[in-house]
């Protein structure tokens, strides 16, 4: 995989609201893995055969989990709806050595396709404030992704991520567990490996610490 595939889809107040985000400094993230991925990722089974294994990233943002898995080995794709967020994400993906194993596309994640399918599907925190997205849409469609004996990991704020959100965020609706696996619509092909809430110390841009609350959904296409 080659880190510079970027392509667009799609056009909405979303991308024009995320864009205008990443346009206010040159990184808005951490640029570190998100801690549920790193520990269930970590957990998985290694390929048949020692092969690579493959992940798709939704909603990608700089491309921190993507940077992250590649670096562990996988094969990685990061697609996000914003050009801004691609483009960085590339970039760390140089500056890291892992573009080999790495992909990034520009794209609607309720429209995009792809014939390809993953080891592992994961969605960190695909919540788009105070502009929404199709969120169960995405999440429903992600299933299709998902090849085989492979995982797909929805990691979202339960609760809100810290206490001094703007105004237009403080009354978002944070989905609960079961919400988002209802959202995903699962048939008798699927396992159930977890569906709950995990509390989180995660530290602020000045280095406190703090105390969040994550909901974790993690299935399993079983056949």
């Amino acid at each position: 995989m080659h880190a510079h595939e970027t392509t667009t889809d799609g056009v909405g107040s979303a991308r024009d609201w995320w864009e205008q985000r990443y346009a206010e400094r040159d990184g808005i993230w951490s640029g570190r893995v998100n801690a549920v991925l790193a520990d269930v990722a970590g957990a998985l089974p290694t390929a048949p055969g020692g092969g690579a294994r493959r992940a798709l990233d939704l909603g990608c943002g700089e491309g921190g989990d993507v940077v992250w898995l590649a670096e562990q080995g996988w094969d990685a794709l990061g697609v996000d709806l914003s050009v801004t967020a691609i483009e960085r994400g590339s970039r760390a993906s140089v500056s890291a050595g892992v573009e080999e194993r790495t992909a990034f596309v520009a794209a609607d994640l309720a429209t995009w396709e792809t014939a390809a399918r993953f080891d592992l599907v994961t969605a960190s925190f695909l919540q788009s404030w105070p502009v929404e997205i199709p969120r169960a849409e995405i999440l429903h469609r992600a299933t299709g992704f998902v090849a085989v004996g492979g995982h797909l990991l929805v990691t979202a704020h339960a609760a809100p991520p810290h206490d001094d959100l703007p105004v237009e965020m403080r009354e978002y609706r944070f989905p609960t567990p079961d919400e988002d696996l209802t959202a995903l619509q699962l048939d008798g092909s699927w396992d159930v490996v977890a569906a709950e809430l995990r509390p989180r110390t995660a530290t602020t841009p000045e280095g406190d610490p703090h105390e969040v609350l994550d909901s974790v959904v993690l299935v399993r296409r079983a056949r």
